[in-house]
C-alpha cells in the first residue's frame, strides 16, 4: 500500500492549473455541442443536484383543490422545487474514570442535551431548454457553529453525448458514497469519523457519468478555494477527486456497488489539522493532530456496499496521507462496516446519476393509516490519528440505531452507541445516548 500512496505523489497545484484550463475548454465545447436523442437522456429521473434527490414535475392542480401543501412551481422559463429540512438532536453521555480524565486533560467538557443540529433551505429546477439543464440554491444553518453557509449551489447540465452531466458549482468532492449522499438521507445521525479529512464541499466542476452496458459509474472533479477560502469546509486551496465503480448486480430489488476513490489538494497555506468528533455533532472533538506542516495530501479509499429486499450491507475504508518531512509523512486511516434490515420490507432506491443510494421509502405513512418504515441498524466504525511523528489519538465505536419514518418527511432516530478512545496513554470509555426529530419539505 506504501508503495501505492509514494507512486500517487503529485503536486495537486500543478494538476489543477494543468486540469482547470482543459475542463473550461471542454464546458465550452459541451455547451457548443448539438443535442442529440441519446438513452440516458430519455430517463425519467432528473436528479436534483448530485446527492440523491430528483425533480418532480410540477403540480398543475389548482391549489384550492388541493389540501397538501405545494412544493412545485412551473414559472415558464423554468420549474420551482422548494425544499427544506429542520434537525434537533438530544444527547447525553457517560464515561468511566480514563474517560473522564482524558476530557480533563484535553480541557473540553462532555455536555449533553437538546441543540438544533441544522435547518436549510433549498430552491432547484429545470429550465425549459431542449437538453436538460438544471439548476440548485442550497443554504443551511449550522446549529454547531451557529453560522450559515452556502450548500450545494450551481448549474447542472445533462451531455449523454459524454455518457452522463456536469455540475459547475459548490458541490460534493465527490469522494466516498457516505459523502456525497444527503446529509438527511443516511442510515445514520452522523457520517463515519474517517470521513472528516475530507472537505465537505468545493467549488469547481464535476462529471458524472455511467455506462448502462457495462454498468460502470464515475464521479470526476477539479476544485480550488477561490470563493470559499476562509470557511470552515475550506481545507485545501486546489483539489483533484475522482470516484469510480462497477455494478456487477443492479436490479430493482438487489444492488451491489463497488468502488474505489482518490483525492489529491494541495492544503491551504501548506498547513492542515485533521481531527474528528465521535460521530455526535454536540460533543467535543475526541482525536486531533493539530495543526501540522505539508503541501500535499492524497487520500485512497475503497465502497462496497449490497442491498436486497429490506437487507442492506456496506463497509467503507481509507487511507489518508499528508506529505510532511517534519512529521515523518504521517498516513491516517479509518473505516465503516455497515448491516442494515428494515422492518416494514422497504428498500432504497439507487440512482446511477451519481452512484449512490437516495432516501429511505416509506409505502405506508402514518397518515393514510399505515406504521411508517422501521428499520434497524449496526455500524462499526473507527479512525486512527496516530501516524508519523503525530499522536491524536484512535478511537472506534460501535453504534445499533432505531429509524422510524412516519412518513418520508417526518424521522425519528434513536441510538446507542459505545466506543473507546486511546489517547493519553489512557483507554477511556464513552457510552452516548442520542436521538434526533428530522423534518424534510
Amino acid at each position: 500500500m506504501k508503495l501505492i500512496i509514494e507512486a500517487l505523489k503529485i503536486n495537486s497545484r500543478c494538476l489543477l492549473y494543468r486540469t482547470l484550463p482543459l475542463a473550461c475548454l471542454l464546458w465550452c465545447v459541451i455547451s457548443m455541442l448539438p443535442y442529440y436523442s441519446f438513452s440516458q437522456e430519455k430517463k425519467k429521473v432528473i436528479p436534483d443536484g448530485t446527492e440523491g434527490e430528483v425533480l418532480e414535475s410540477p403540480d398543475t392542480t389548482p391549489v384550492k383543490k388541493k389540501r397538501k401543501i405545494r412544493s412545485n412551481y412551473d414559472l415558464g422559463f423554468t420549474t420551482l422545487k422548494i425544499g427544506g429540512g429542520f434537525l434537533v438532536d438530544y444527547s447525553a453521555y457517560s464515561q468511566d474514570k480514563k474517560g473522564k480524565d482524558q476530557m480533563d486533560s484535553m480541557n473540553v467538557e462532555l455536555k449533553g442535551g437538546f441543540k438544533v443540529r441544522d435547518s436549510r433551505i433549498a430552491l432547484s429546477g429545470k429550465f425549459k431548454t431542449k437538453r436538460t439543464v438544471t439548476w440548485k440554491a442550497g443554504f443551511m444553518y449550522d446549529g454547531v457553529s451557529n453560522s450559515w453557509f452556502v450548500r450545494e449551489t450551481g448549474i447542472m447540465v445533462a451531455v449523454p453525448e459524454l455518457w452522463g452531466s456536469f455540475f459547475v458549482g459548490r458541490t460534493k468532492e465527490g469522494v466516498s458514497m457516505s459523502k456525497v449522499m444527503n446529509g438527511y438521507s443516511g442510515e445514520f445521525m452522523e457520517r463515519h469519523m474517517s470521513l472528516d479529512a475530507i472537505p465537505l464541499l468545493a467549488d469547481g466542476i464535476k462529471w458524472l457519468g455511467f455506462l448502462p452496458k457495462q454498468r460502470i459509474f464515475w464521479n470526476l472533479g477539479v476544485f480550488t478555494d477561490w470563493l470559499s477560502k476562509g470557511q470552515s469546509f475550506s481545507t485545501h486551496s486546489s483539489q483533484f477527486g475522482a470516484r469510480i465503480g462497477w455494478l456487477p448486480i443492479h436490479t430493482t430489488k438487489e444492488n451491489l456497488h463497488i468502488a474505489a476513490n482518490i483525492h489529491l489538494g494541495h492544503p491551504q497555506d501548506d498547513t492542515i489539522r485533521v481531527r474528528s468528533k465521535p460521530e455526535a455533532s454536540a460533543a467535543p472533538y475526541f482525536i486531533d493532530t493539530g495543526k501540522f506542516p505539508t503541501d500535499h495530501s492524497t487520500f485512497l479509499g475503497w465502497e462496497i456496499y449490497y442491498t436486497s429486499g429490506p437487507w442492506m450491507f456496506g463497509t467503507e475504508y481509507r487511507w489518508d496521507k499528508f506529505r510532511s518531512s517534519q512529521k515523518d509523512d504521517p498516513v491516517f486511516n479509518g473505516g465503516e462496516l455497515v448491516v442494515g434490515y428494515t422492518f416494514t420490507g422497504e428498500s432504497r432506491p439507487y440512482y446511477t446519476e451519481s452512484g449512490i443510494y437516495g432516501f429511505a421509502q416509506v409505502n405506508r405513512p402514518v397518515f393514510k393509516g399505515g406504521p411508517g418504515a422501521w428499520d434497524i441498524v449496526l455500524r462499526f466504525s473507527s479512525l486512527d490519528l496516530d501516524g508519523g511523528l503525530i499522536k491524536g489519538g484512535k478511537f472506534w465505536r460501535l453504534t445499533p440505531q432505531v429509524n422510524w419514518y412516519a412518513t418520508k418527511n417526518i424521522r425519528l432516530e434513536f441510538m446507542y452507541g459505545y466506543g473507546i478512545l486511546d489517547k493519553f496513554n489512557m483507554k477511556g470509555a464513552t457510552q452516548f445516548f442520542q436521538s434526533r426529530l428530522q423534518l424534510t419539505l
